[in-house]
């Protein structure tokens, strides 16, 4: 070819790629910083695929002051489970005292009965304030600026372990209330008393035990059918609140990236074979499950929509690879107690997967 041609033909060529280069740089500059968040997000994510011990990471000295805290809330936890799985209830005392209006004894015996369950109600009340001061504390180191979330958990894996640790006693405290009607019972039975006492200016020395405003909270409370994990649920979103100079992304990518590593845990043969028992497995399932819970709530498009940073269809997977009468709770806080299950941008998929059998 003469060399004018090959000129015009280089030149041309130069002008093409300077010309895509420019159109790549325009399509991508206005959305730059979301790009690189997107990519950044996703590498943090693949992350996840990390082994996070729950039964026996221990402190590092600088995870000792907040871990030693903490641990003082987890001690009373375990007595409060015990506490709420022993609770029996005065039904057979009510039943009586409302068939007998009239006997004096009878009312007497039933109040007898209903007011030291009320003061456990009330320590149950009070301590899942301990538990939302506990989790915000947890939060404050988990979601700081400097590391990410993937980083975070694998480096300070005592405190992710105590994290774990509320959520794994959240579900089980709300399951045991799910299924102990005598709890509303017993206090309804109470407030009904006190107020009639009150109208026939009788008094008792359990009315300051718990006063009308605390008796006010406390029904709020057990109104729910999840108390505990309203608890946590608020006090979430209360934290992301709080900080308005804390990116969201802190606290949704960090929730996320956990349940991430439970699925994973969950999902891989060399990771599960590393658990000591089944108890773990359920473990890790309740994790998984109340990590979603928090991050559809604190996330303005929740844990359901496409663009969620949760493999949904994976956890729920998970969750029905296992034996039915141990999960059937699990997939129902899921179903109840999520705040983004019934959109329009959550997948038919996913909606007939959580469908009850």
């Amino acid at each position: 070819l003469p060399l004018q041609s090959v000129q015009r033909t280089a030149f041309s060529f130069s002008s093409m790629c300077r010309c895509v280069k420019l159109t790549l740089v325009h399509l991508c500059v206005g959305s730059m910083g979301n790009l690189i968040k997107v990519l950044t997000r996703d590498i943090d994510n693949n992350g996840g695929n990390f082994f996070l011990d729950f039964e026996n990471a221990q402190p590092s000295q600088s995870e000792t002051e907040v871990w030693e805290k903490v641990n003082q809330v987890l001690t009373e936890a375990r007595v409060i489970l015990d506490d709420l799985q022993s609770y029996k209830g005065a039904g057979e005392e009510i039943r009586q005292a409302i068939q007998s209006p009239g006997v004096e004894g009878v009312q007497e015996k039933a109040w007898s009965a209903v007011v030291p369950l009320v003061a456990k109600l009330k320590t149950f009340y009070e301590f899942s304030q301990k538990l939302e001061s506990s989790l915000q504390c947890l939060l404050d180191v988990l979601t700081s600026s400097g590391s990410t979330p993937t980083q975070h958990l694998e480096q300070k894996q005592a405190l992710a372990r105590q994290f774990a640790h509320i959520l794994h006693f959240t579900l089980r405290f709300d399951e045991l209330k799910m299924t102990n009607p005598a709890i509303q019972n017993d206090f309804s039975y109470y407030r009904r008393t006190i107020s009639r006492m009150r109208i026939n200016n009788l008094s008792t020395e359990s009315v300051n035990e718990v006063n009308n405003e605390l008796a006010n909270r406390m029904s709020l409370f057990y109104a729910s059918s999840t108390p505990m994990l309203k608890t946590l649920s608020d006090a979430t979103s209360k934290f992301v609140s709080d900080n308005p100079d804390l990116p969201i992304e802190n606290t949704t990518d960090s929730l996320s990236t956990m349940a991430s590593v439970c699925k994973v845990m969950l999902d891989t043969p060399e990771y599960r074979s590393r658990f000591n028992s089944e108890e773990t497995v359920l473990f890790c399932l309740r994790v998984m499950v109340g990590v979603i819970i928090l991050y559809d709530h604190v996330h303005p498009a929740g844990a359901f929509v496409k663009t969620s940073n949760i493999d949904m269809k994976g956890c729920i997977r998970v969750l029905k690879e296992q034996p039915p009468s141990s999960v059937e709770g699990l997939l129902n806080a899921l179903r109840y107690t999520t705040k983004h299950l019934n959109d329009e941008t959550t997948s038919k998929q996913i909606k007939q997967m959580l469908q009850p059998n």
